[in-house]
């Protein structure tokens, strides 16, 4: 009685001293309810004095939606809460998501509940409310038309509403929104996200519950998630070889479909299936006029079903980002069918997958939608081509894996306590798209993909998986910053990398051509020796010793302090005629590099196949006697011939007989013809042309 006496009068204090000044402008609402807490009794009785003053707000707009009073809802969470979550340092902000995520899953249970603008409203209200929970932080918000929320805020209660984000892409979602708000959601931009989003709900069933291709997507009960190409000025153009048709594409949950047009109609749907295991490669692809590759605005698909690919070409007149659209919302049922091959889901769970990359492509477009964001990367907004991309992507859909199979509804023993599942099952049950039964009790501490007080095992993976990308950019970035241009400038900088490797290289030489006979001699005497004992291994082993301890000796000695760059003279400038005679004279040796390929390996072949016989009677003896070699001699002697050989060629008392023998085998290796070829034209080829 004592405390509810002191919260009374810290509260009767707060409203005349006007300390809810911070809760005006146009917070009418706000304002009206702290009024009313503070001059009723029964508002007097519900302000939880652990709480700051918007949580109380938004704790009693919770309890009036669940029909529970305020004191009930926090003597719930006492009572199933361990104690580390009670703990008091924390015990705020976990009240107010028990009371949060309970209201929401309560809320969700009816279909079209993002069109009530009182529930976005306290949806953004929650996440305001989350980043100053406790009664001590009540000075850190400011509640007013301005009022912004930040990263943490949006990342912990948007995914308990599934259809606005899940887990693994909810911070890209929050990033993509405050584009252009310095890293702070705006209410404003938040509703204009949420009507987009029921917009595009409405949309996906109006085209699913249509005529449109409903013979050919019976057997699958597919869902039609977009159809592009019914506009005259944007349509669609499939090109197969040199044809080109326009027409409309069409993407359902489990296939791509392409109508050609005719004059007033539309000929029969020609089918590119997803949903199969037919090792399909999608990919972005270039078009252009007679073949030429001048336009990045078309999608290729491959598959084992068929003899040629097939491209999907987007026109528009500026950019590509029609075609960036259409890639990754048809990679994204790809890649979630691939998943469910992949962990065998089968059942609702396997609907269930299906409905999460719906709702990803259904984000996406409300996404672009908006005008107020600015570039968009699809694919950071889709599950499952964000787990494609991401380093350790593919253990958050071992995650997933295992939270389909064992997921399993229970009931609480008080309809009071139980937290209803706000699964993907449970969503599409709301849209009116029927999966079988769905049990909507869980956990009381646990719903959809979040946790009260805790992380469940898909943030830890998804946080895991975000802290080794930061890695991966941060390398990327300084990739980015060392490119240069030029062959010139390129190769000069390999140069100067590759100078040890190069010293190293001209040391072994000068050892091979015994330049300095007083170093080759004791080098070959050691190596020799060290062949003979059985050493190898340990020889081997030295120059990565070698390495392995200089790096540690490096990072001791450099504690910490910044790499030493590297220093290159830079070629001298080439103006353009230059530079393309560079590049010809680049393209003239590389063509002379592969005609001498060629030649060796038209030799090999008129050696395999005795066009000399002589030569090939003399290298088929010699292969004999190497192949005596291999498998009779120990293989400590074979190295160690095959050193000495490499290694004493050129010493004093074999150099003589060394340059005859090589002069004897060029004379041989340029008696050997090569074996004729014959060029051909492709009949395929012939008859395009």
């Amino acid at each position: 009685m004592a405390m509810a006496s002191k919260t009374r009068n810290m509260l009767e204090d707060f409203v005349k001293e006007g300390s809810f000044k911070w809760l005006v402008g146009n917070r009418n609402s706000f304002r009206e309810e702290m009024e009313e807490m503070g001059n009723s009794s029964s508002g007097k009785m519900s302000w939880i004095a652990e709480l700051s003053p918007i949580a109380n707000v938004v704790v009693r707009r919770c309890s009036r939606l669940l029909g529970v009073p305020s004191n009930d809802l926090k003597e719930d969470f006492d009572s199933v809460a361990s104690d580390s979550i009670k703990h008091p340092s924390h015990y705020a902000r976990n009240l107010l998501e028990y009371c949060c995520f309970r209201a929401l899953a309560s809320s969700m249970q009816g279909a079209g509940y993002l069109a009530d603008k009182k529930l976005r409203r306290l949806i953004f209200d929650m996440m305001l409310a989350w980043e100053c929970p406790a009664a001590a932080s009540q000075a850190l918000v400011n509640v007013d038309e301005d009022a912004a929320v930040g990263l943490e805020g949006f990342c912990r209660i948007a995914p308990a509403v599934p259809l606005i984000a899940n887990v693994v892409i909810s911070k890209n979602l929050f990033e993509v929104l405050t584009a252009l708000t310095d890293g702070q959601l705006q209410y404003s931009v938040f509703d204009k996200y949420l009507i987009g989003l029921e917009r595009a709900i409405k949309k996906l069933k109006t085209q699913s519950d249509s005529s449109l291709l409903s013979a050919l997507r019976s057997d699958r009960k597919e869902k039609i998630v977009e159809v592009d190409g019914t506009v005259t000025t944007q349509p669609v153009l499939q090109h197969v070889g040199i044809s080109t048709w326009p027409g409309r594409l069409i993407l359902t949950d489990h296939a791509l479909y392409f109508e050609p047009l005719r004059v007033v109609s539309y000929d029969k749907a020609i089918r590119y299936d997803l949903a199969d295991d037919l090792k399909q490669v999608i990919k972005a692809e270039l078009t252009g006029p007679w073949g030429t590759r001048l336009f990045d605005k078309a999608v290729s698909y491959k598959s084992n079903s068929l003899s040629e690919p097939i491209v999907m070409e987007f026109p528009e007149l500026k950019g590509h980002s029609r075609r960036d659209y259409w890639l990754a919302a048809i990679r994204e049922i790809l890649l979630v069918h691939r998943f469910i091959r992949k962990y065998q889901i089968v059942g609702i769970e396997r609907e269930g997958a299906l409905l999460k990359a719906i709702l990803g492509i259904l984000r996406l477009q409300a996404v672009l939608d908006l005008s107020s964001v600015g570039p968009v990367r699809c694919e950071e907004l889709l599950l499952f081509n964000l787990c494609d991309q991401l380093p350790g992507g593919d253990m958050i859909l071992e995650t997933l894996a295992n939270m389909s199979a064992s997921k399993e509804s229970e009931r609480t023993n008080s309809p009071r306590l139980s937290m209803y599942s706000s699964s993907a099952l449970a969503i599409a049950s709301n849209l009116g798209f029927g999966f079988g039964s769905t049990d909507h009790s869980s956990h009381p501490l646990l719903v959809g993909e979040i946790a009260v007080g805790g992380m469940t095992p898909l943030e830890k993976a998804v946080n895991e998986a975000r802290s080794s990308y930061e890695k991966v950019v941060m390398a990327q970035q300084t990739v980015d910053g060392v490119k240069v241009d030029g062959i010139d400038t390129n190769l000069a900088v390999m140069k100067e990398l590759l100078f040890p490797v190069s010293e190293l290289g001209k040391f072994l030489l000068s050892m091979a051509y015994w330049e300095e006979p007083w170093k080759s001699m004791p080098f070959c005497t050691v190596m020799g020796y060290g062949i003979v004992r059985g050493w190898l291994v340990y020889i081997l082993a030295l120059p990565l010793i070698f390495v392995a301890v200089f790096m540690i000796l490096t990072r001791w000695l450099s504690r910490g302090r910044p790499i030493e760059v590297l220093k290159v003279i830079a070629p001298p400038p080439k103006n353009a005629m230059e530079q393309l005679l560079a590049v010809q004279n680049a393209i003239s040796q590389a063509e002379e590099s592969i005609q001498f390929g060629n030649i060796i390996l038209l030799k090999l072949r008129a050696l395999l196949l005795s066009a000399f016989p002589q030569a090939s009677e003399k290298c088929a003896l010699v292969l004999l006697i190497v192949a005596l070699f291999l498998a009779f001699v120990p293989s400590r002697y074979l190295v160690l011939l095959f050193f000495l050989e490499a290694f004493t060629r050129y010493s004093p008392l074999r150099k003589a007989t060394t340059e005859r023998l090589e002069r004897r085998l060029r004379e041989w290796w340029f008696s050997i013809p090569a074996a004729p070829v014959a060029l051909e034209t492709d009949n395929e080829d012939r008859k395009q042309k």
